[in-house]
């Protein structure tokens, strides 16, 4: 039985999420079925995490077994993409090891978060539009305080079914290009509604409504309600995930 690794990137305005839902068209669900057809196999596919609905992905990997006969890489990549829905792509697919997972394996994950002040009927779907222009600088003080800390309970989303809501914060900051506000947060791990719930409460700090003691008070609470509103779901990306160097089988 040999385990290969796909990553893949796909636009998640037309889907209920990553992961497999009832009420629902998933990404995950259109990958399989792919799969399942071109390998002539029910071919399962593990997650590195699950995206919200509405929520984008620059690079996605998930990892998938397999112990039939074996397949030419790139022309499996290219067969999927004829297949797939054309706001699905697959970039690669390569053998790992055994014991790798799409989601357990994985050091650290990167998001990113569009925010813009002008009005652009092309990109609307794809970053959230303010009437402000946020306090960059303060925002940034904020960032540094994110990774002080690793219960972050008080941006979850209430009732989820995860052990802990500890999180380890690599960095997080604000870049201003142009008219837009651009927001990346690297973590080993992130809750759901995470991100979405922290660039909601910055933006309170953004609009002079909260200074630090404001924002440590929320985080030090462990309670959703004194978080900010989320942010909408169509202006996040997942933009990198982070394996060990020696997890790919090299190809002989």
């Amino acid at each position: 039985m040999k385990r290969f690794f796909i990553t893949l990137a796909y636009n998640g305005k037309n889907y209920v999420g990553w992961q497999v839902q009832p009420n629902g068209i998933s990404v995950q669900q259109k990958v399989q079925e792919a799969l399942s057809i071109l390998l002539r196999k029910p071919t399962g596919i593990v997650g590195a995490g699950r995206t919200d609905a509405g929520v984008h992905a620059r690079k996605m990997v998930a990892h998938f077994n397999w112990d039939g006969d074996p397949f030419n890489r790139l022309d499996l990549i290219r067969k999927l993409n004829g297949f797939l829905p054309k706001d699905i792509a697959v970039n690669d697919i390569y053998e790992v090891r055994p014991d790798a997972h799409a989601r357990f394996s994985a050091i650290s994950r990167t998001y990113t978060y569009y925010i813009t002040t002008q009005k652009d009927p092309f990109l609307y779907e794809l970053k959230y539009r303010v009437s402000f222009d946020p306090d960059i600088v303060l925002m940034n003080k904020l960032c540094g305080i994110l990774t002080e800390y690793e219960d972050f309970t008080s941006f979850s989303k209430r009732h989820s079914d995860v052990k802990t809501n500890n999180c380890r914060i690599e960095t997080a900051f604000w870049e201003k290009i142009g008219n837009d506000y651009v927001f990346t947060i690297t973590a080993n791990r992130f809750l759901r509604n995470m991100v979405r719930a922290i660039v909601g409460t910055l933006l309170e700090t953004g609009r002079g409504r909260m200074d630090e003691e404001g924002f440590r008070h929320i985080i030090e609470a462990k309670n959703r309600n004194l978080a900010g509103t989320s942010a909408p779901a169509y202006a996040l990306f997942l933009d990198d995930i982070v394996y060990p160097v020696d997890i790919r089988v090299e190809e002989k």
